[in-house]
C-alpha cells in the first residue's frame, strides 16, 4: 500500500501503481453515455490516465483542465480522466468547462481502483481514488507513474508529458 497525505494527515491506498515496464491492466470504465470502455478501445494509442478523487474539487478540476489543454500537443495520445464520480457529474463538468480533448470515465461500478492500487483505504475519502498519473506507450507498456504524495496537490504535469 502507498502512504500519502490528505491535508498533512497520512492516508493509505490498497496497493501501488503499476511500475515502469509493466503492461497496463485491463479495465472496464463507464463513459458519460453509460457505455463501457476497456483498454482494448485504446489499442495502439499512448495513454495518460489522470486519476483523482472527485471532479467536484478544485484540484481535480484543475488537473482535468490542464490535461485537456495539453492533450492537443500529442499525436496518437488519449488522456483519460478516471474517478469514482457518476458519469452524469463527469459529463456535466466537461460540458460546462468545454473539455473536448480528454475522455472522462467513471469507476463507479468497476475494479479499476483496486487493480491499479489507487483506492483509498483510510481517511474521510475512503473508497475514492487517490490522485495519480499513469502514462503508457502505444503498446500499453507503463512509461511513467506518479502517486501524488499530497492529495491536495496537482500532479507533475511536465514530468508526465515529457515521457511522450
Amino acid at each position: 500500500m502507498a502512504d500519502i497525505k490528505l491535508k498533512g494527515n497520512t492516508v493509505s491506498t490498497v496497493g501501488h501503481l503499476p511500475q515502469n515496464g509493466e503492461q497496463l491492466k485491463d479495465f472496464t470504465l463507464v463513459n458519460v453515455d453509460l457505455e463501457e470502455k476497456t483498454l482494448a478501445d485504446y489499442k495502439g494509442k499512448k495513454i495518460i490516465l489522470n486519476i483523482f478523487p472527485s471532479i467536484d474539487t478544485g484540484v481535480c478540476a484543475a488537473s482535468a483542465r490542464k490535461f485537456n489543454q495539453e492533450a492537443v500537443r500529442f499525436e496518437n495520445t488519449v488522456v483519460i480522466n478516471v474517478s469514482k464520480d457518476l458519469p452524469f457529474a463527469l459529463g456535466r463538468f466537461c460540458a460546462a468547462e468545454g473539455l473536448e480533448n480528454v475522455e472522462t470515465l467513471s469507476d463507479f461500478r468497476g475494479n479499476f481502483g483496486q487493480d491499479y492500487g489507487v483506492t483509498l483505504s483510510s481517511s474521510p475519502l475512503k473508497g475514492l481514488l487517490s490522485r495519480a498519473v499513469v502514462v503508457a506507450d502505444e503498446n500499453a507498456k507503463v512509461i511513467y507513474t506518479e502517486q501524488v504524495p499530497e492529495i491536495g496537490n496537482e500532479p507533475d504535469y511536465n514530468a508526465a508529458l515529457a515521457v511522450l
